[in-house]
C-alpha cells in the first residue's frame, strides 16, 4: 500500500481524493492537511469528505506528519504549494501537484525544487485532456497558418485564476507546435476596434459561470470550415483518479519533474 498525504483535504478536490483513496486497493490515506484556521482542522478527513470515518484528523502542519507518507498530493494555492514542496524536498518525499495560477517566478521556483524529488506537476490530471494535448499539436502542424486557432475554457464561478492552467497548457502546446512564442502572440481579451486578426495569434477566452466543472475547446478556423476539439469534465473524479494514478506512478521514479504525459506514456 502506498501511503498518501492529501493537502487541501477539505476542498472540493481534496474530498474526492480522500473518498477515492478509501476505496483504493493500493493506496492508503496517511495524512490530511488544510490551511491554518480552516474549520475542518481537527475533524476526521473521511467524515469531512462524506466517506465515513477513516481515523485521519485534518491538521494544518504538513511537517508534523510528512514522515508517515510516501507521496503528497497538493491541490491548493501557489504560495501554499511552494511551501509544501519545500517541505517535501527536505524530507525526500514524492509529490503530485495539480495547483494552477503560478506566476513566472513561482514556476521557476517550482521547477527548481521539483528536480530534487520525484514530482508530477500537471494543470489537468485527466486522461482525455492529456491525450488532446498530444493530438492537437499534430493537427496544428498539419493545418498550418491558414487556420486560426482559438482556445475557449469554461469553469465554475468559484475558480480564482484565469485563464485556467489547462487552457494555458493547451495554448503552449499549440504555440510550440507552430514555432510561435505564446508571450508574444497570445490574445486574452478582445474589445472595441481591434483591427483584423493576425494569422499568428492564438486566442484564449475565458467563461466563468455556475458549477461548470471544466470545459475546454480548441477551435481551428479555416475559410469554409472549422474543426473543434472539445473536452468536457462532468465530475471532479476524472481529475482525482488521474492524480491518484500519478501518485502510484511517481513513487517508483527517480528525482525529476514529470507531467501526466509521462504518467500516461504519451511521450
Amino acid at each position: 500500500m502506498i501511503a498518501v498525504i492529501v493537502v487541501g483535504a477539505a476542498g472540493r478536490m481534496g474530498c474526492r481524493l480522500v473518498s477515492l483513496i478509501k476505496e483504493s486497493a493500493n493506496l492508503t490515506l496517511a495524512g490530511a492537511v488544510e490551511v491554518h484556521g480552516h474549520p475542518a482542522i481537527g475533524r476526521d478527513a473521511g467524515e469531512i469528505a462524506g466517506a465515513g470515518y477513516v481515523g485521519i484528523p485534518i491538521t494544518n502542519d504538513l511537517s508534523s506528519l510528512i514522515e508517515r507518507g510516501e507521496v503528497v498530493i497538493d491541490f491548493s494555492s501557489p504560495e501554499a504549494t511552494l511551501t509544501h514542496l519545500r517541505i517535501a524536498t527536505q524530507h525526500r518525499r514524492a509529490m503530485v501537484i495539480g495547483t494552477t495560477g503560478f506566476s513566472p517566478a513561482q514556476r521557476n521556483e517550482l521547477t527548481s525544487l521539483a528536480s530534487l524529488i520525484p514530482c508530477v506537476w500537471s494543470p489537468n490530471m485527466s486522461v482525455g485532456i492529456n491525450l488532446i494535448c498530444k493530438v492537437i499539436a499534430d493537427m496544428a502542424q498539419i493545418l498550418g497558418d491558414e487556420y486560426d486557432i482559438e482556445v475557449i475554457e469554461a469553469h465554475h464561478r468559484f475558480k480564482k485564476d484565469a485563464p485556467s492552467g489547462t487552457a494555458l497548457r493547451i495554448a503552449e502546446v499549440l504555440a510550440k507546435a507552430m514555432n510561435r512564442n505564446l508571450d508574444q502572440i497570445g490574445v486574452y481579451t478582445r474589445k472595441g476596434m481591434i483591427g483584423e486578426r493576425s494569422k499568428e495569434e492564438i486566442g484564449i477566452q475565458t467563461i466563468r459561470a455556475g458549477d461548470i466543472v471544466g470545459d475546454h475547446t480548441v477551435l481551428f478556423g479555416g475559410m469554409g470550415e472549422r474543426i473543434e476539439v472539445t473536452h468536457r469534465a462532468s465530475s471532479r473524479d476524472t481529475f482525482a483518479r488521474g492524480a491518484l494514478r500519478a501518485a502510484a506512478w511517481v513513487t517508483t521514479q527517480p528525482p525529476g519533474l514529470y507531467d501526466m504525459g509521462d504518467v500516461l506514456g504519451l511521450r
